[in-house]
């Protein structure tokens, strides 16, 4: 009685454990897929890349694992490994990036060379190609060891029953893909929302209480004992050390990746939010940029140039403005000059409530130096008791806007750039067609369209898309802004003039912007010989193609070399 109670403590100790393990694994897939993602800028491809390669290598670790003599001692050494890998593999990473992207610039600096002599070919870039893709290298080693689990499970349940086991492997199986999805769910509740670093230790944990688990209860048949025992103590340490400063060392090397200081880092659960700053002496402010995982959303020493060209062309177009609709915005930058046409009410939608949250409250949520320009940016243009905020994605909440039947005098689209799969549904004919019914009349709606010069192909099908939505009158306008280069933007009329004609009325701006005036205005609308040459060829995005998302992605990945 008493041996078969001792197989039932440890058959449901080897199930659970192998539960945990599976979790832990997808876990590993996830936190590399999006931390490459990010790194790489290519979310969607790297994603399913990253998990292809892991599944290819847990296969060749399942091979492998008829090599190891003890099954034992290869599971302890195999949970270490793991937690080792799991742990450090973010934190390396962004080390190499780190190192390959400043190197130049040392060397630079070391020799006193000129900026056009920085030396960035050649083996230089072969590192940096080499730091960049390294993620899919830790997917592969992390990959190959979380394939030689099962295996080994498997074994050591034969060898505790001293027989074969019919449905060994189902049973393994069952509880592998029990705790896959368990683990999916936990990244998705709570791990996606915490620090990247933070979330690999607490994986990584669980690989290694796995391991000293099952020291204890396999005392015995382990001939490494003291070494496991010590192994883990040390690596207990580094994974507390790596919860508890893993972000901060993280943050450090991602700040080598600016121009300037990094002055706050912040993660929400939909992207990282880095602010930089720069010291222009003491009679002129400083410059503060602000970006969004890693790409630039605005600096301070030009940001009214885009925000002039985003607001003024709708609102000075479009016959009255006591609603107004934006979308995205959560800076409250746009929301600021549209409150100097003097508005009775603003809806403002925007995803991210902790983005809206640093904008909103800076006090309460960056050093004292730094909400006093963000202060000084937006105005507090967010605390006006005018403007209503939805923390929600704009594709669904428009929804309740259009059962509530409400109407907008103008409606401005701030949004990000396309560069990930959720943003695409954003660009698409579908969303743009439900605002469409938002608008008013005579209204007026403006798109920040990304550049008509880095990704032409996109700015041209944002426009055709808008077309597809059928507004009355869609048209395309540029112009320069030093921080991005040449900046497009596409404003529509749902009914009667376009957009032009009707600034072609108009003698000035009814309210004088920073930068903008009427002449300028109208030259915007004016693009290069056979800039639409190609139009034909460039496709609408619908919902669900992916097209905008997928000519923006072809155009950054040009511009970057990696085509």
């Amino acid at each position: 009685m008493l041996a078969k109670n001792t197989r039932i403590i440890d058959d449901t100790l080897l199930i659970l454990t192998m539960a945990i393990l599976a979790g832990c694994g997808l876990i590993y897939e996830y936190l590399l897929s999006h931390y490459a993602g990010r790194v790489l800028g290519v979310m969607e491809s790297t994603i399913y890349t990253m998990i292809g390669l892991m599944i290819v290598s847990m296969g060749l670790g399942a091979f492998a694992a008829r090599k190891v003599r003890s099954a034992y001692n290869g599971f302890v050494w195999l949970e270490l490994i793991i937690a080792l890998l799991g742990s450090s593999a973010i934190l390396i990473i962004g080390g190499l990036i780190a190192v390959t992207q400043i190197l130049p610039e040392i060397i630079a600096n070391m020799f006193a060379l000129p900026p056009d002599m920085k030396p960035q070919g050649g083996i230089f870039q072969q590192l940096s190609w080499l730091a960049f893709n390294s993620p899919y290298f830790f997917g592969v080693l992390l990959g190959f060891f979380i394939g030689m689990e099962i295996p080994l499970i498997a074994r050591i349940r034969e060898d505790i029953y001293q027989k074969h086991l019919a449905n060994n492997l189902g049973t393994i199986y069952g509880a592998d893909y029990i705790g896959a999805g368990i683990g999916a769910a936990i990244w998705v509740i709570f791990l996606l929302s915490i620090d990247i670093s933070k979330a690999a230790a607490l994986t990584a944990s669980l690989n290694l209480i796995a391991g000293a688990v099952f020291i204890l209860r396999y005392w015995s048949q382990l001939t490494w004992r003291k070494t496991f025992v010590a192994l883990h103590l040390v690596l207990a340490l580094i994974i507390g050390l790596m919860f508890n400063y893993g972000n901060q060392w993280l943050n450090q090397m991602n700040s080598l990746l600016y121009l300037d200081k990094v002055v706050h880092f912040d993660k929400t659960r939909y992207q990282q939010l880095t602010f930089t700053e720069r010291h222009m002496g003491l009679e002129q402010n400083n410059i503060i940029n602000f970006y969004l995982n890693g790409r630039l959303q605005f600096s301070s020493i030009d940001e009214h140039i885009y925000h002039d060209y985003l607001v003024a062309p709708v609102l000075a177009g479009s016959a009255r403005h006591d609603n107004i609709l934006i979308i995205g915005g959560g800076d409250g930058l746009a929301l600021r000059d549209i409150l100097k046409y003097s508005p009775k009410n603003i809806s403002l939608i925007d995803l991210d409530g902790e983005l809206i949250d640093i904008f909103k409250e800076p006090k309460e949520h960056v050093n004292p130096r730094l909400a006093r320009q963000i202060s000084q940016l937006n105005e507090n243009s967010l605390q006006d008791e005018r403007v209503t905020i939805y923390r929600e994605d704009a594709f669904i909440a428009i929804n309740a806007l259009l059962k509530n039947k409400q109407v907008f005098d103008a409606i401005i689209v701030d949004l990000p750039d396309p560069s990930h799969p959720d943003l695409n549904k954003l660009y698409s004919v579908n969303f743009y067609a439900r605002l469409k019914l938002l608008l008013a009349g005579d209204g007026l709606i403006a798109v920040q369209s990304t550049s008509p010069y880095h990704a032409k192909a996109s700015f041209i099908s944002i426009g055709k898309t808008m077309a597809a939505a059928n507004y009355a009158h869609v048209e395309q306008y540029h112009d320069n802004v030093p921080s991005f280069g040449e900046w497009g933007w596409t404003i529509a009329a749902k009914t009667g003039a376009s957009p032009l004609a009707r600034l072609n009325k108009l003698s000035h701006l009814p309210v004088q912007h920073t930068w903008l005036n009427l002449a300028l205005l109208k030259n915007a609308f004016i693009f290069p010989n056979d800039f639409y040459k190609d139009k034909d060829d460039i496709r609408v995005n619908t919902l669900g193609s992916h097209t905008i998302y997928q000519l923006h992605q072809q155009a950054w990945q040009d511009q970057q070399g990696l085509n």
